[in-house]
């Protein structure tokens, strides 16, 4: 696991200090202007490392790459389409999970098909990361190319915990997928998801808008 970040004490506001503030700084504009006119294809290559690095849990390497190219790099996408974000999400990965997230990966860049980090959550029911990525603005009601939200995923995988976040949370129960479905009828059409469809059908379907 990469190494916690360590907050260093304020510098006195002397001259000598002043000095140094300001060598830190020429240093760290430094460091983003050569990632920034570093190759297209070099920043490629880094990005699919730095994917590769979090799938296989190699901390060394994924703090050796974010030193190198602090710019874009926990967004890049592997080959497959995969984020390292939905990665970790879809392993179930608390220790990496909080670290992409705590770093400011995109809470909402989605992975394969299309699925977002709060899809892919629901779908292997990782109920901490649901709160995680709520409380970092991923949207709720998000969905992939099959037009399923988060929602419908859960109550699909019969994820009560995750539904009743996401319910408490806002999520629309009457949004439908490509399909026509929505998660409330997901859950009526389920036998096994009586529990889900108890807490759905306390929120009453909005009503449709007269033309």
């Amino acid at each position: 696991m990469p190494p916690l970040l360590c907050y260093r004490r304020p510098i006195k506001r002397n001259e000598k200090g002043r000095k140094l503030v300001r060598l830190l700084n020429n240093a760290a504009v430094g460091s983003l202007l050569l990632a920034l006119a570093a190759p297209a294809s070099a920043q490629q290559g880094d990005g699919a490392a730095f994917v590769e690095a979090v799938r296989k849990s190699d901390g060394a390497k994924v703090s050796e790459l974010i030193d190198k190219r602090p710019v874009g790099l926990l967004d890049s996408r592997a080959e497959d389409g995969e984020t390292a974000l939905t990665i970790a999400l879809g392993r179930r990965d608390e220790e990496w999970t909080g670290f992409l997230l705590t770093k400011g990966a995109d809470p909402n860049l989605s992975g394969r098909n299309g699925d977002t980090p709060l899809i892919v959550a629901a779908r292997v029911g990782f109920a901490d990361a649901v709160g995680w990525l709520l409380s970092v603005k991923a949207k709720i009601e998000a969905d992939n190319r099959q037009g399923e939200t988060p929602l419908i995923v859960a109550v699909q995988q019969r994820q009560l915990p995750i539904v009743r976040t996401l319910l408490a949370a806002g999520a629309n129960p009457d949004k439908t997928d490509f399909s026509g479905y929505s998660a409330r009828d997901h859950a009526l059409r389920d036998p096994r998801a009586r529990d889900i469809l108890k807490l759905i059908e306390i929120k009453k379907p909005k009503p449709v808008p007269k033309p």
